[in-house]
């Protein structure tokens, strides 16, 4: 039997497909890339922006031709889109090919899943959320040296533009031990990235910093990075760890998602661009080869234009390495779901251009500051690499994939850098 997995979205749904990769595994299916072969197909889908959604019923609608040519196909959706009520009604209502449907705290289910409907039963208890956190789920990982580790789950922030708190549930963190345990195990088997995962990893309910500095006390060769940062929880000892720390990676995603501070109150998020502006100024203080990557929204409903020229200033005075920009998705169930909005999309369009435009030469001149330094590379496919920063850089010597190397900065070429491996 042969299982195909598709996975869209974040690097949380990501850690989710590997898992259940490995549960289909675990029941004698054979993964295959090519869904026209496949007995079995899974949509791991991604509920933040509508584009997302889209993208997943067009393959749905793809799939439902290779169903008419195999009529034991099994088509299943799992993630974010499971836990939405309204996308349950309109497969139901418009996508009948569609055999199975499982939300997000449904994984350690699936071979049950998968044996009912051979029996042609079905239950509607795969759409709930948990309380508690899985463990002991192997996962078929994606890659030999970089692993996702996901240390919580859920988040309790309720920004008003977001449905993760609805389809993901409230924040659950798993213990200090079993995490240590995961990265010990990757560790000895080569991994040398270890990427923390959760939607907001800094209210880790264990003392964040505390876990980095046993993560860093773990021998061995590896960096880690986190993601994602919320600036309400971002503290000093936070930022005090990661200076101290020689494995962290001197790089925090820190998402402002707007400059305004009229539009983070609309938006929720519980800080002032004042206090975004102290955070970032002591990571400076501390770390001065850090590196900042952050979210952006633009368009927020009723954003004015003195609003996205606030923005425009924050990406001035931080000088992010590189930002996730996005233009604001209306998404039914949150509270930003009912805002008005007098903002037209060409507007929308035109700001988020400004803004790409802007970044793209501040991301150029902070390239150009590292020429004639030496930094780490972490080796990935075809002698290309990435600096603890998240920048690429061209190698001048062929390296084997996953190892961390000293490289000294030759040159610039457009979005990356060029090196040679000392």
């Amino acid at each position: 039997m042969l299982a195909f997995v598709k996975t869209f979205g974040c690097q949380l749904n990501v850690a989710d497909g590997e898992k259940i990769k490995s549960q289909l595994v675990n029941i004698g299916y054979e993964l295959t890339d090519i869904p026209e072969i496949a007995d079995l197909i899974l949509f791991n889908t991604c509920a933040v922006r509508e584009n997302a959604e889209n993208r997943v019923f067009g393959h749905i609608g793809r799939a439902k031709y290779f169903k008419e040519r195999n009529k034991n196909l099994i088509i299943g959706l799992c993630g974010c889109m499971a836990n939405e009520p309204e996308t349950i009604e309109k497969l139901k209502a418009h996508y009948s090919c569609v055999d199975i449907i499982f939300g997000t705290s449904a994984i350690s289910k699936l071979p049950e899943m998968l044996a009912d409907i051979k029996k042609n039963k079905y239950n509607e208890e795969y759409f709930e959320l948990n309380t508690e956190t899985d463990e002991g789920l192997g996962q078929v990982r994606e890659s030999k040296y970089k692993a996702s580790v996901p240390i919580m789950y859920g988040c309790n922030n309720f920004c008003t533009y977001c449905i993760v708190p609805y389809v993901r549930g409230r924040e659950r963190s798993r213990e200090v031990g079993k995490i240590l345990e995961e990265i010990t195990e990757l560790v000895s088997k080569g991994y040398k990235e270890i990427m923390l995962l959760g939607q907001n990893v800094n209210s880790y309910a264990y003392d964040f910093p505390l876990l980095l500095k046993k993560i860093n006390d773990i021998q061995g060769d590896f960096w880690v990075r986190f993601m994602s940062s919320h600036p309400k929880d971002c503290s000093k000892e936070l930022i005090d760890t990661v200076a101290e720390c020689g494995k962290i990676c001197k790089h925090i995603h820190l998402p402002v998602q707007s400059g305004s501070n009229d539009v983070l109150k609309r938006m929720n998020r519980n800080y002032t661009r004042e206090k975004y502006f102290e955070i970032i100024d002591y990571a400076k203080k501390k770390i001065p080869e850090v590196a900042f990557t952050s979210d952006i929204i633009v368009g927020f409903p009723n954003e004015t234009e003195e609003d996205f020229l606030n923005t425009l200033e924050v990406i001035e005075k931080v000088r992010y390495n590189n930002i996730y920009n996005f233009i604001y998705s209306k998404r039914s169930g949150t509270k930003a779901a009912d805002y008005l909005d007098s903002i037209t999309h060409k507007e929308k369009t035109e700001r988020m251009a400004r803004l790409i435009a802007l970044q793209q030469k501040i991301s150029l001149e902070n390239n150009g500051l590292l020429v004639g330094k030496t930094v780490k590379v972490l080796v990935e496919e075809n002698n290309i690499g990435r600096t603890e920063g998240m920048i690429m850089v061209e190698l001048d010597k062929t390296i084997e994939e996953g190892n961390i190397v000293e490289v000294k900065i030759t040159g610039q070429k457009s979005i990356y850098l060029k090196g040679e491996v000392i």
